[in-house]
Order: C-alpha cells, then structure tokens, then sequence
C-alpha cells in the first residue's frame, strides 16, 4: 500500500482544499476550508458556476447587505459541492474580523447552520470553523450545546487545547508548519523531525486529551513537508494539502503508527487548571502562540477581504 492508504488504516484524512478534482482524486472522509482556500477556488474558470449562482439567487432577493448575503451564500455553495463528494463533514470558518465578539459568531455559526439544513444537509455533517481565541471558544461553548459542532481553528498552544475540550469542543486544528515557521525564524536553525515543535506541540495535546479523557478530536493542520505528518501518523485526523497528498501516494514506504491512546495514557503530562484570567496570562507568556493566532487572523480576514473585492466586481 502506498503512504496514504496506509495512513488511512489509523488516522482520518482530510483534504485541505476547495478545489473539488483534488477531493475526488484523493477521496478523504472530510474536507475542510478557509477565507484563502475559498478565495483561490472562486478565482479558478472550473468554480465560476457556484460565484455566479451566489450573486444571482442574492440580487434577485431583497433586505439586508448583498454583498455580506452573496459571501455567505458563496461559502455555503462551496460546502454543498465539497459535501457532494466527501461522505463525512466540511467545516466552515465563519468570518476572521468576529474573532473576539463571542454573540456575533454564536449568531454567525447559527446562521450557517440554518443556510446548510435548507439545503437539506444535516447539521451532523457541518463544522462551524472557528479561530481559538477565549470569546472564540465560549461561542464554540455554546454552540456545542446546541448541537452545532465546532471545529477550532489557529490554535498554538495546549492552554488553548485544554479550554476547548473543557468548553467540550467537537475538534480542534492545532497548527504544525506555522509553529515550526516561527521556531526556525527564531532561532535560525532546522529541528529533526523528532524534535519538530509544531510536531511536539501535537504530541502533547493528543497525550494530554488521551489521558485525560477528553472526547475532542485532534486534527493536526498546517503541514509544510510530508515528514511532519507521518510524525504525527495515528492522530486522531490529519487535514492536508493537495501536494502532500500526492506525495504520501506516490510513496510505498512503510509508515508505523507514531501515536495511539494506549501509549497517550502512560505519558508524565499534568493536569492544566484553566480559568479565563489562567488561560489568557499562559497565552500571553507563549509569544509564539500569542504572535501565530493574531497573525492567521490577520491573514484569514485579508483573504476575505479580497474576496470581498472579487465578488463585488461581479455584483
């Protein structure tokens, strides 16, 4: 078997892509978007259909702002399409620029929910995307207890792991190849794989889950070489990209299981005591944290904004 399949013996893949031939090519249970995997798609010839269904079925309506009612319609129709070939979940990032108004991205991930279920899709199937802010994860809090599942995104750190599975989270996305990025721009070196920090910091938080019984999937996310993720090979899910996708198929390499709750169980890691003024005095101490979430809102909300742009040419 070639790398993937056997990735997929004890780990979910997912394809983190909007672009559909990728989907079918590499058939992963889940699919997963954002501001900039959206932008990207709705520039390519292949997707203008579901652009110009999004503007259309929106001018012919009336109230509210259209431009913000044809960006919503928009990251709904990518998800229906995904959907159609994925036979899991999509998640779907809410807006970047609500990341710290906890009532806006309740209303927000209520609001996408709705959208999906008049499309006959089921809320089972959806993943309201998230940045792991603390308002970020009181909303996912009480989004949960509606039944609405979360997917926690731009999370660095295990203070911000441990106030999801405490706020009972559906799954989190903690971040590998940005970690990595701003260790090696710091301290001017390149780690082993072993000693990845993006990896080590996934590590933790899957022992610390395991051990600790938190049902909250672990979804590692943001890889930049295809060594990161067999490091990580047996984590709950594995979102990743097209490229290293191929990469991992082209391969026949054996690929052991690197992590398991059996061995999570026997790990040395301490219980974290979290309250907000806990969480939010760790998050300031970890400046990599602290520097890679503010940064990927930054990023995810100038790719709306770009968005934004295009879209408002068409209307």
């Amino acid at each position: 078997m070639n790398q993937l399949d056997q990735l997929k013996q004890f780990t979910t893949v997912v394809a983190d892509t909007g672009d559909f031939a990728s989907l079918k090519q590499f058939a992963p249970r889940d699919a997963t978007t954002n501001p900039s995997l959206i932008f990207k798609a709705a520039q390519m010839t292949e997707y203008q259909f579901i652009v110009d269904k999004a503007v259309a079925d929106n001018q012919a309506k009336a109230g509210g702002e259209l431009l913000a009612r044809v960006m919503d319609d928009l990251t709904i129709l990518f998800g229906l399409e995904i959907l159609k070939i994925v036979p899991g979940r999509v998640s779907t990032e809410v807006d970047a620029n609500l990341s710290f108004d906890a009532e806006a991205l309740i209303a927000k991930g209520r609001h996408f929910i709705s959208l999906y279920e008049k499309n006959g899709i089921a809320r089972e199937r959806i993943l309201i995307k998230i940045a792991s802010t603390w308002e970020g994860i009181r909303a996912a809090e009480v989004l949960q207890r509606e039944g609405i599942s979360c997917n926690l995104t731009l999370l660095f750190s295990l203070p911000q792991a441990v106030a999801c599975a405490e706020a009972k989270v559906k799954l989190i996305s903690p971040f590998v190849g940005r970690i990595m990025d701003w260790y090696k721009a710091k301290e001017k070196k390149d780690f082993a794989p072993a000693e990845d920090p993006g990896v080590v910091s996934v590590q933790e938080i899957y022992s610390y889950y395991k051990k600790f019984g938190h049902a909250t999937e672990v979804m590692g996310a943001s890889f930049r070489n295809v060594v990161e993720i067999q490091e990580l090979a047996g984590c709950d899910l594995l979102t990743i990209s097209p490229n290293l996708l191929t990469e991992l198929q082209k391969s026949e390499a054996p690929l052991p299981r690197k992590l398991s709750p059996e061995r999570a169980r026997q790990s040395k890691i301490e219980k974290l005591p979290l309250d907000e003024k806990k969480f939010r005095w760790l998050f300031n101490e970890n400046a990599m944290a602290t520097e890679k979430t503010a940064e990927g809102i930054r990023l995810f909300n100038a790719d709306a904004q770009k968005l934004a742009q295009f879209v408002a040419g068409k209307l």
